[in-house]
């Protein structure tokens, strides 16, 4: 069985790719602009802008809180989920630094 090397990685490489692969489908991405545009959201009410199904959506906030990028809480039968302010600040640091680099190394020519 495979093992995970991610320890053997810097605090900030670790988090980077945590949040990207939280952004790596569409539906997430999705419900992370749903929830800027009401600053809080109920998760039925993402449901109806959404075109998947009640249980598809609880996934993929749960993958969401999993990695940061959002918190929740759950009363009774309701539940209510906000975009985690930090994590955005992450963002909004670690994608740009990135892609900073990735331009530097960039060949000034087609590669192959």
């Amino acid at each position: 069985m495979a093992t995970s090397k991610s320890h053997e990685f810097d605090s900030k490489t670790v988090t980077l790719a945590r949040y990207a692969k939280a952004l790596s489908h569409p539906a997430r991405i999705a419900i992370l602009e749903t929830l800027a545009e009401r600053a809080s959201c109920i998760c039925g009410e993402i449901v109806e802008v959404l075109p998947l199904a009640q249980s598809t959506v609880s996934q993929h906030l749960k993958e969401l809180q999993s990695a940061g990028l959002i918190t929740g809480e759950i009363e009774g039968v309701t539940s209510c989920y906000c975009l985690n302010p930090k994590a955005i600040k992450d963002i909004e640091t670690l994608f740009p630094t990135l892609l900073k680099k990735l331009k530097r190394g960039t060949p000034k020519k087609q590669c192959c």
